[in-house]
């Protein structure tokens, strides 16, 4: 038995309140799913700017309407305090997704980026300190290591932030600790690497690499890879990042707690696998599995171009602290999280529907 599987049935027999913000996005979504389906009491907040609605009619669907029922949707901003001190009363632990993704998303309009990523970050932070939350648990990112040549990454080793979009990160990171140890509201930040699976927006200029080169096999088209194919990243299933961030919001194992300091508070842990693939080796993986599910692009081969500012260039995680302190074993490997995001994808064409 895991830590994870303790936690699991403890909710539910002794079901919490959670409030999910991004609620309506990728990873937002899919911890809402588990939470109902633990028969939890979840408040979403979003304000569909990058969120869908389609994937709150998913929610429905595949949580029923009685676990639905015990989901309560709060449409707004997290730039709007009002908004948020609603979304936060009464909810004694919150987990905040909502974001403004993308390294180039933030060369292009870093303005956008630090309002939803800092002052967003910031005005929510606040309105659940005020109402005297147990625990702020939120989606920093593996950009934050920056230009540290290190491998694997180690929370404690980071570097300069390559672009606008680290940088809100890193100061998401200060801030957190910052009022963890002025208030005593406990925070933690969840470095999340390169996390894959259902939901995940394939469209537009900011997509993320797995979604948007499964639609473009599905058009037709051979995805384009930025520089030589070797950059590697460590790919993480969003259920282990839905792992942990409930392990997160639970606190720290017992064990790990001393004179009544929790080692977790005010600190950022890494999720991931702890494994890396090259984009090279992602391309013929999706590219084979997509073709053995009837999509006609077997014999596509890679297009490349020029780098783009601001990538990093290898990506992989310690889970060292992770594992020791809130008791992380990640459930669902790479290979098992292709497979589950190909059938999501491919889902909806076999409803007759466009890609989604």
């Amino acid at each position: 038995m895991t830590r994870w599987d303790d936690v699991r049935d403890e909710l539910r027999e002794h079901p919490r309140t959670w409030l999910v913000t991004g609620a309506a996005g990728f990873i937002g979504s899919n911890l809402v799913e588990e939470l109902l389906l633990l028969g939890q009491r979840v408040r979403g907040l979003d304000d569909f700017s990058t969120g869908k609605r389609e994937n709150l009619a998913a929610l429905e669907r595949r949580v029923g309407a009685e676990a639905f029922s015990h989901f309560t949707f709060h449409e707004g901003s997290i730039l709007d305090a009002a908004a948020c001190r609603e979304a936060v009363d009464g909810a004694p632990l919150v987990l905040h997704q909502a974001a403004l993704g993308s390294v180039p998303r933030s060369i292009a309009d870093p303005a956008a980026s630090f309002a939803a990523n800092v002052t967003g970050f910031v005005t929510l932070l606040e309105a659940a300190r005020c109402a005297g939350v147990e625990r702020f648990v939120y989606a920093s990112s593996s950009s934050v290591y920056g230009d540290h040549p290190g491998l694997p990454k180690r929370e404690a080793e980071i570097g300069e932030p390559l672009s606008p979009y680290a940088a809100t990160k890193r100061i998401d990171e200060v801030w957190a600790k910052q009022v963890a140890s002025t208030y005593g509201i406990a925070t933690t930040g969840l470095r999340y690497f390169n996390v894959v699976g259902p939901r995940q927006d394939p469209e537009g200029p900011y997509a993320a690499v797995i979604p948007r080169w499964i639609a473009a096999f599905q058009r037709g088209e051979s995805p384009t890879i930025f520089g030589d194919g070797e950059t590697s990243r460590d790919f993480c299933p969003v259920a282990n990042v839905v792992q942990m961030n409930v392990l997160a919001a639970l606190g720290p194992l017992p064990e790990c707690i001393s004179d009544r300091v929790d080692p977790a508070s005010g600190r950022s842990f890494n999720v991931a696998l702890g494994t890396r693939t090259s984009l090279n080796e992602l391309f013929f993986l999706l590219r084979d599995g997509l073709a053995a599910r009837g999509i006609p692009c077997g014999d596509f081969e890679p297009e490349y171009a020029d780098f783009r500012p601001g990538d990093v260039r290898h990506s992989l995680a310690d889970l060292s602290d992770a594992r020791a302190i809130l008791g992380y074993e990640p459930e669902v490997d790479f290979a098992a999280g292709i497979e589950i995001t190909l059938d999501a994808f491919l889902e909806p064409l076999a409803e007759g529907a466009p890609p989604n």
